[in-house]
């Protein structure tokens, strides 16, 4: 399907985005100096893999109905 490749891109970063959620978030509960901007920065990659896994949803869907209205106009009842 086509938006196959963008649903597992948009897993790999949305989970990239958790690791450094959870890596930003440790020193603050274990009372150690907070990691710098970069590492929060790197926190919105959680939102931007969600963006893309539900684009790959997205296009995967249209692309399935555009099928089953081919294929159903295509055969003749």
């Amino acid at each position: 399907m086509p938006g196959d490749l963008l649903v597992r891109i948009g897993a790999i970063v949305f989970i990239i985005g958790a690791l450094a959620t959870l890596a930003t978030i440790t020193p603050l509960f274990i009372g150690t100096h907070p990691l710098p901007t970069a590492a929060y920065l790197v926190c919105m990659l959680m939102g931007v893999g969600f963006l893309l896994a539900l684009t790959g949803l997205l296009r995967s869907a249209l692309a399935q109905r555009r099928q089953t209205r081919l294929s159903a106009t295509a055969t003749p009842n």
